[in-house]
């Protein structure tokens, strides 16, 4: 499907790596300007190179997703260089620790939670009023398989990522009658360097038996889960709403 949202306006937290990067690099290639953020600034004006290597129109905007007045500025920054948001990738995310849950220090705990629930919260509340006055948007958060499956030694992600469901399916309901669309997406394991950081420690024969245990024998690529932050946002997606996408090779069907 060949996907054009040329004229339109999408901003991408996370943006400077990861999930982030690859989905500010699908709405270049779909025609999109693009305000990218994230809190490493020399990773997200290399992402910002990359798009501008396309053609498309993009800036960087350093913020700190935890934290309101940060989360405010880039929105008011975005509408000052584009004048409106009509597709909002709220994808910042933080994978924290891997051990159990007695073993889990709070410290990191909190982290987890503030990066991927109050980020996500901060995000939506300052870009749904946007979405609301223009009466058009869409809104994707980024879940997880975790946000459907408990998940052993990741406590804090697992928690968080049930709650950016619940985050999604509220502000959904809240403005699907302003024309606005909130859904979240929810990978399996993805070719990142967050997996990677999950996985540490772990063998290879380890690492084989999580490719087995997806029924079609392998992990998710970055730009598979791009493409369907692209379809969301399109005209194509929108009779969808307050949905989860899950998109993980089969593993949740097992």
């Amino acid at each position: 499907m060949n996907i054009d949202l040329g004229g339109k306006v999408a901003l991408v937290t996370g943006g400077a790596s990861g999930i982030g990067r690859a989905i500010c690099l699908g709405f270049a290639r779909a025609s999109a300007r693009i305000a990218c953020v994230d809190i490493n600034e020399e990773a997200g004006l290399e992402t910002v190179a990359s798009l501008r290597s396309l053609g498309a129109e993009a800036h960087f905007l350093r913020a700190d997703v935890t934290d309101l007045e940060s989360v405010r500025r880039y929105v008011d920054s975005t509408l000052a260089a584009y004048g409106r948001i009509d597709a909002f990738a709220n994808n910042a995310g933080y994978e924290g620790a891997m051990l159990p849950l007695t073993d889990y220090p709070a410290d990191v705990f909190d982290r987890v939670m503030a990066i991927n629930v109050r980020g996500v919260f901060l995000g939506l509340k300052y870009v749904l009023p946007v979405m609301q006055r223009q009466r058009a948007g869409a809104v994707i958060n980024m879940g997880s398989t975790a946000s459907h499956a408990g998940a052993p030694g990741v406590c804090a992600y697992t928690a968080s990522k049930h709650a950016v469901l619940g985050l999604t399916r509220t502000a959904a309901l809240e403005v699907a009658r302003f024309g606005v669309r909130v859904n979240a997406i929810c990978p399996g394991g993805t070719n990142t360097r967050m997996l990677q950081s999950l996985l540490n420690g772990r063998n290879q024969v380890e690492d084989l038996a999580f490719n087995l245990a997806t029924p079609n024998g392998r992990i998710a690529e970055p730009e598979e889960i791009a493409a369907l932050a692209v379809f969301l946002a399109s005209d194509h997606a929108a009779h969808i709403v307050g949905q989860s996408v899950i998109i993980d090779g089969g593993r949740l069907a097992m």
